[in-house]
Protein backbone atom coordinates (compact mmCIF):
# COMPACT_ATOMS: atom_id res chain seq x y z
CA UNK A 1 0.00 0.00 0.00
CA UNK A 2 1.85 3.17 -0.68
CA UNK A 3 2.10 6.49 1.09
CA UNK A 4 -1.04 8.54 -0.67
CA UNK A 5 -3.31 5.55 0.01
CA UNK A 6 -2.52 5.40 3.91
CA UNK A 7 -2.75 8.70 3.80
CA UNK A 8 -6.34 9.04 2.21
CA UNK A 9 -7.36 5.93 4.31
CA UNK A 10 -6.71 7.88 7.51
CA UNK A 11 -8.19 11.14 6.83
CA UNK A 12 -11.31 8.76 6.12
CA UNK A 13 -11.16 6.62 9.19
CA UNK A 14 -10.08 10.32 11.18
CA UNK A 15 -13.48 11.75 9.40
CA UNK A 16 -15.73 9.01 10.45
CA UNK A 17 -14.17 9.06 13.55
CA UNK A 18 -14.91 12.66 14.36
CA UNK A 19 -18.95 12.07 12.48
CA UNK A 20 -19.75 9.40 14.80
CA UNK A 21 -18.35 11.63 18.11
CA UNK A 22 -20.26 14.46 16.64
CA UNK A 23 -23.60 12.24 16.13
CA UNK A 24 -23.52 11.09 19.92
CA UNK A 25 -22.84 14.58 20.93
CA UNK A 26 -25.72 15.84 19.28
CA UNK A 27 -27.80 12.87 20.57
CA UNK A 28 -26.74 13.80 24.00
CA UNK A 29 -30.05 14.79 25.96
CA UNK A 30 -27.15 16.70 28.37
CA UNK A 31 -27.38 20.58 27.08
CA UNK A 32 -24.69 21.87 29.37
CA UNK A 33 -22.61 19.13 27.77
CA UNK A 34 -23.76 19.97 24.36
CA UNK A 35 -22.77 23.76 25.13
CA UNK A 36 -19.54 22.76 26.25
CA UNK A 37 -18.77 21.49 22.88
CA UNK A 38 -20.02 23.67 21.11
CA UNK A 39 -17.43 26.24 22.42
CA UNK A 40 -14.76 24.23 21.77
CA UNK A 41 -15.72 23.22 18.01
CA UNK A 42 -15.82 27.35 18.02
CA UNK A 43 -12.20 28.03 19.46
CA UNK A 44 -10.95 25.04 16.77
CA UNK A 45 -12.64 26.75 14.48
CA UNK A 46 -14.61 23.94 13.30
CA UNK A 47 -17.68 26.23 12.63
CA UNK A 48 -19.77 23.38 10.92
CA UNK A 49 -20.03 21.47 13.98
CA UNK A 50 -20.20 24.88 16.63
CA UNK A 51 -23.61 25.79 14.51
CA UNK A 52 -25.45 22.98 14.48
CA UNK A 53 -24.86 22.28 18.21
CA UNK A 54 -25.26 26.31 19.14
CA UNK A 55 -28.84 26.18 17.27
CA UNK A 56 -30.03 22.56 19.06
CA UNK A 57 -29.51 24.28 22.55
CA UNK A 58 -31.02 27.90 21.81
CA UNK A 59 -34.15 26.83 23.26
CA UNK A 60 -32.51 25.83 26.44
CA UNK A 61 -29.76 29.20 26.73
CA UNK A 62 -32.55 31.60 25.31
CA UNK A 63 -33.21 34.54 28.59
CA UNK A 64 -30.13 33.27 29.79
CA UNK A 65 -25.98 35.07 30.55
CA UNK A 66 -24.47 32.87 27.40
CA UNK A 67 -27.35 33.89 25.09
CA UNK A 68 -26.08 37.17 23.77
CA UNK A 69 -22.59 35.49 23.35
CA UNK A 70 -23.99 32.44 21.53
CA UNK A 71 -25.96 34.22 19.07
CA UNK A 72 -22.81 36.20 18.49
CA UNK A 73 -20.81 32.97 17.53
CA UNK A 74 -23.62 31.39 16.08
CA UNK A 75 -23.92 34.58 13.33
CA UNK A 76 -20.02 33.97 12.90
CA UNK A 77 -20.17 30.55 12.32
CA UNK A 78 -22.01 31.10 9.34
CA UNK A 79 -19.68 34.33 8.66
CA UNK A 80 -16.69 32.18 8.61
CA UNK A 81 -18.52 29.29 6.63
CA UNK A 82 -19.11 32.09 3.98
CA UNK A 83 -22.61 31.51 4.48
CA UNK A 84 -23.39 35.88 3.86
CA UNK A 85 -27.13 35.49 3.03
CA UNK A 86 -27.88 34.13 6.57
CA UNK A 87 -24.84 35.33 8.66
CA UNK A 88 -25.83 39.07 6.95
CA UNK A 89 -29.70 38.13 8.69
CA UNK A 90 -28.12 36.80 11.75
CA UNK A 91 -26.39 39.76 12.46
CA UNK A 92 -29.10 42.28 11.97
CA UNK A 93 -31.20 40.12 14.59
CA UNK A 94 -28.43 40.19 17.12
CA UNK A 95 -28.62 44.35 16.50
CA UNK A 96 -32.34 44.01 17.11
CA UNK A 97 -32.42 41.30 19.87
CA UNK A 98 -29.26 43.10 21.96
CA UNK A 99 -29.76 46.97 21.61
CA UNK A 100 -27.55 48.15 24.32
CA UNK A 101 -24.72 45.66 23.48
CA UNK A 102 -21.22 46.19 23.56
CA UNK A 103 -20.81 43.99 20.24
CA UNK A 104 -23.70 46.13 18.69
CA UNK A 105 -21.12 48.38 16.43
CA UNK A 106 -19.40 45.54 15.31
CA UNK A 107 -22.77 43.20 14.62
CA UNK A 108 -23.55 46.87 12.37
CA UNK A 109 -20.45 46.67 10.45
CA UNK A 110 -20.47 42.71 9.99
CA UNK A 111 -23.83 43.28 8.54
CA UNK A 112 -22.59 45.46 5.85
CA UNK A 113 -19.79 43.18 5.09
CA UNK A 114 -21.76 40.50 4.48
CA UNK A 115 -23.74 42.47 1.55
CA UNK A 116 -19.75 43.61 0.38
CA UNK A 117 -19.09 39.87 0.48
CA UNK A 118 -22.14 38.80 -2.03
CA UNK A 119 -21.28 42.18 -4.53
CA UNK A 120 -20.95 40.18 -7.55
CA UNK A 121 -18.85 40.46 -10.88
CA UNK A 122 -19.00 43.91 -12.38
CA UNK A 123 -21.29 43.05 -15.57
CA UNK A 124 -23.90 41.09 -12.90
CA UNK A 125 -26.83 43.00 -10.87
CA UNK A 126 -25.20 45.21 -8.46
CA UNK A 127 -28.44 45.21 -5.36
CA UNK A 128 -25.57 44.05 -2.96
CA UNK A 129 -23.47 46.89 -4.18
CA UNK A 130 -25.77 49.41 -3.74
CA UNK A 131 -27.34 47.76 -0.01
CA UNK A 132 -23.66 47.75 1.02
CA UNK A 133 -22.84 51.55 0.40
CA UNK A 134 -26.53 52.70 2.45
CA UNK A 135 -25.12 50.13 5.11
CA UNK A 136 -21.53 51.11 5.40
CA UNK A 137 -22.86 54.67 5.26
CA UNK A 138 -25.79 54.38 7.67
CA UNK A 139 -23.10 52.53 10.19
CA UNK A 140 -20.80 55.57 9.44
CA UNK A 141 -23.18 58.03 10.76
CA UNK A 142 -24.84 55.29 13.62
CA UNK A 143 -21.07 55.21 14.41
CA UNK A 144 -18.96 58.41 14.25
CA UNK A 145 -16.60 57.33 16.26
CA UNK A 146 -15.88 53.45 15.39
CA UNK A 147 -12.22 52.84 14.76
CA UNK A 148 -13.62 50.82 11.89
CA UNK A 149 -15.01 54.42 9.93
CA UNK A 150 -11.67 53.86 7.74
CA UNK A 151 -12.43 50.20 6.59
CA UNK A 152 -16.18 51.26 5.82
CA UNK A 153 -15.30 54.76 4.07
CA UNK A 154 -12.84 52.13 1.77
CA UNK A 155 -15.43 49.69 0.86
CA UNK A 156 -17.53 52.60 -0.11
CA UNK A 157 -15.14 53.70 -2.69
CA UNK A 158 -14.82 50.08 -3.80
CA UNK A 159 -18.20 49.87 -4.24
CA UNK A 160 -18.43 53.04 -6.46
CA UNK A 161 -15.51 52.04 -8.55
CA UNK A 162 -17.31 49.13 -9.36
CA UNK A 163 -20.66 51.03 -10.23
CA UNK A 164 -18.53 53.61 -12.00
CA UNK A 165 -16.73 50.74 -13.81
CA UNK A 166 -20.02 48.92 -15.10
CA UNK A 167 -21.94 52.14 -15.83
CA UNK A 168 -18.64 52.67 -18.33
CA UNK A 169 -18.53 49.47 -19.77
CA UNK A 170 -22.26 49.50 -20.70
CA UNK A 171 -21.56 53.11 -22.79
CA UNK A 172 -18.67 51.28 -24.05
CA UNK A 173 -20.40 48.52 -25.45
CA UNK A 174 -22.83 51.06 -26.86
CA UNK A 175 -20.39 53.32 -28.57
CA UNK A 176 -18.74 49.21 -30.38
CA UNK A 177 -21.64 48.40 -31.59
CA UNK A 178 -21.92 51.92 -33.14
CA UNK A 179 -25.16 53.54 -31.20
CA UNK A 180 -23.61 56.63 -30.52
CA UNK A 181 -26.28 58.76 -29.53
CA UNK A 182 -27.17 55.96 -27.09
CA UNK A 183 -23.51 55.91 -25.97
CA UNK A 184 -22.82 59.67 -25.70
CA UNK A 185 -25.85 59.57 -23.30
CA UNK A 186 -24.44 56.68 -21.42
CA UNK A 187 -20.80 58.47 -20.83
CA UNK A 188 -22.44 61.63 -20.13
CA UNK A 189 -24.30 59.46 -17.25
CA UNK A 190 -21.20 58.10 -16.07
CA UNK A 191 -19.28 61.99 -16.08
CA UNK A 192 -22.15 63.37 -14.46
CA UNK A 193 -22.50 60.33 -11.65
CA UNK A 194 -19.26 60.59 -10.64
CA UNK A 195 -17.92 64.18 -11.13
CA UNK A 196 -15.35 63.09 -8.89
CA UNK A 197 -13.76 60.11 -10.55
CA UNK A 198 -10.47 60.93 -11.75
CA UNK A 199 -11.93 59.38 -15.26
CA UNK A 200 -14.28 62.37 -15.81
CA UNK A 201 -12.88 64.43 -18.08
CA UNK A 202 -12.17 60.88 -19.91
CA UNK A 203 -15.87 60.35 -19.84
CA UNK A 204 -16.32 63.76 -20.96
CA UNK A 205 -14.56 63.49 -24.13
CA UNK A 206 -15.98 60.11 -25.05
CA UNK A 207 -19.20 61.87 -25.16
CA UNK A 208 -17.62 64.36 -27.19
CA UNK A 209 -16.54 61.30 -29.78
CA UNK A 210 -20.22 59.88 -29.49
CA UNK A 211 -21.83 62.91 -30.56
CA UNK A 212 -19.14 63.71 -32.82
CA UNK A 213 -20.11 59.96 -34.64
CA UNK A 214 -23.62 60.32 -34.52
CA UNK A 215 -23.85 63.71 -35.65
CA UNK A 216 -21.07 62.82 -38.41
CA UNK A 217 -23.05 59.47 -39.67
CA UNK A 218 -26.72 61.46 -39.37
CA UNK A 219 -28.43 62.82 -42.32
CA UNK A 220 -27.78 66.61 -43.95
CA UNK A 221 -30.85 67.66 -42.65
CA UNK A 222 -30.16 66.52 -39.04
CA UNK A 223 -26.21 67.89 -38.82
CA UNK A 224 -26.39 71.25 -38.17
CA UNK A 225 -28.45 70.29 -34.75
CA UNK A 226 -25.87 67.66 -33.79
CA UNK A 227 -23.06 69.34 -34.46
CA UNK A 228 -24.43 72.12 -32.69
CA UNK A 229 -24.30 69.77 -29.69
CA UNK A 230 -20.89 68.72 -30.36
CA UNK A 231 -19.84 72.19 -29.73
CA UNK A 232 -21.92 72.32 -27.10
CA UNK A 233 -19.95 69.54 -25.08
CA UNK A 234 -16.75 70.80 -26.23
CA UNK A 235 -17.51 74.11 -24.55
CA UNK A 236 -18.89 72.22 -21.73
CA UNK A 237 -15.57 70.18 -20.93
CA UNK A 238 -13.60 73.39 -21.23
CA UNK A 239 -15.35 75.07 -18.29
CA UNK A 240 -15.21 71.76 -16.65
CA UNK A 241 -11.97 70.25 -17.31
CA UNK A 242 -9.37 73.31 -18.07
CA UNK A 243 -6.16 71.65 -16.88
CA UNK A 244 -7.19 68.19 -18.61
CA UNK A 245 -4.88 66.41 -20.58
CA UNK A 246 -7.82 65.70 -23.23
CA UNK A 247 -7.88 69.58 -23.67
CA UNK A 248 -5.93 69.47 -26.79
CA UNK A 249 -8.08 66.53 -28.67
CA UNK A 250 -11.16 68.25 -27.21
CA UNK A 251 -10.09 71.14 -29.18
CA UNK A 252 -9.57 69.50 -32.15
CA UNK A 253 -13.22 68.45 -32.08
CA UNK A 254 -14.20 71.48 -31.87
CA UNK A 255 -12.41 72.68 -34.92
CA UNK A 256 -13.68 69.77 -37.32
CA UNK A 257 -17.08 70.54 -35.64
CA UNK A 258 -16.43 74.06 -37.09
CA UNK A 259 -15.35 73.19 -39.98
CA UNK A 260 -18.45 71.10 -40.72
CA UNK A 261 -21.39 73.60 -39.69
CA UNK A 262 -19.22 76.05 -42.11
CA UNK A 263 -19.43 73.31 -44.66
CA UNK A 264 -23.14 72.83 -44.31
CA UNK A 265 -24.16 76.24 -44.63
CA UNK A 266 -22.46 76.66 -48.10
Amino acid sequence: MNRIVLILLSVVLLTSSCSTKFGKIMKSKDYEYKYKMAEQYYASKNYNYAQQLFEDIFPYVKGSTRYEDMYYKFAFSYYYQKDYLNAENLFKSFVENFPTSTKGEECDYMRALCYYKQSPKVELDQTNTNKTMQLMQAFINTHPSSTRLKDATDIIDKCREKLELKEFKSAELYYNLGFYKAAAIAFANVSDNFPDSKKADEYKLLTIKAYYKYAEMSYEEKQKERFEKVLSECNDFGDRFNDSKYLEEVNKYKSQTNNSLKTLKK
